[in-house]
């Protein structure tokens, strides 16, 4: 279930598949393998930063490909390469801005990219059950949940309900620090790091609030990874727990 441009950016021989691919190819090549069974975390992490350059540049792929062949594919079993929690907010479609099709992607979408025990259930079963060795923690500029928050901090302003003020409460401990420096003053600035310092808290707890997740970094090299997308540019920026080139 592996499709060509899942290979771009990945290191055949020292060569990379980038520098292989002639125009179209990638098309024109059929899924075969798993995609977790064949790609490492790194190459996955190369493969859907490819694809984001792709959407930036406009020459998106997933979208040309043969969909009853997909369905058929994946009506069974799903074999994604990676998993990805992300805010639900409606401008950032997750597999759009990785150029990312029909089961390559296992997406968790939450207001404000949260972590609560069913979020992280979640990545365990992607993580477990399907394979996954790449997580990604997707914040977004503008988040709404996160400005809620500080507003609620800044300003004592109410959320409408219980449940939203549930949300508010799981990313108030990330960003209630921020008010304490000069960020305080500066209000895009600080709607800016909070969004980051959100991302930060979210990966880190993944990354040690479920002892399956622990085991798995640290025995098979799970890779959990914080990032922001830039609504106005289309831009994801890789920025916690990003592995060091070389």
């Amino acid at each position: 279930m592996l499709s060509r441009r899942h290979l771009v950016g990945a290191t055949l021989g020292g060569v990379t598949a980038a520098m292989l691919a002639g125009p179209g190819l990638e098309l024109a090549i059929p899924r075969e393998a798993s995609a977790q069974s064949t790609l490492s975390p790194d190459d996955a992490l190369q493969s859907l930063m490819d694809g984001n350059r792709r959407f930036v540049e406009r020459r998106l792929t997933s979208f040309q490909e043969d969909i009853d062949m997909l369905l058929q594919h994946t009506a069974e079993k799903q074999e994604p390469f990676a998993s990805v929690l992300a805010c639900a907010d409606s401008r950032v479609p997750v597999e759009l801005v990785f150029d990312q099709g029909l089961g390559d992607l296992f997406v968790i979408r939450v207001a404000g990219n949260v972590v609560a025990p069913s979020q992280i259930g979640s990545v365990e079963y992607a993580v477990e059950q399907l394979g996954t060795r790449l997580v990604v923690v997707l914040g977004h500029t503008g988040c709404g949940a996160v400005q809620a928050t500080l507003d609620v901090l800044q300003h004592s302003a109410e959320t409408p309900s219980r449940n939203l003020g549930s949300i508010v409460d799981r990313i108030r401990p990330a960003v209630e620090g921020l008010l304490a420096t000069e960020l305080r003053r500066d209000r895009e600035a600080l709607a800016r790091q909070a969004v980051r310092a959100n991302v930060r808290v979210a990966a880190n707890a993944l990354r040690h609030g479920s002892h399956l997740l622990e085991r798995r970094i640290e025995n098979d090299g799970l890779l959990v990874v914080g990032a922001e997308y830039d609504l106005e540019t289309g831009v994801v920026e890789l920025f916690d727990g990003v592995p060091e080139a070389g």
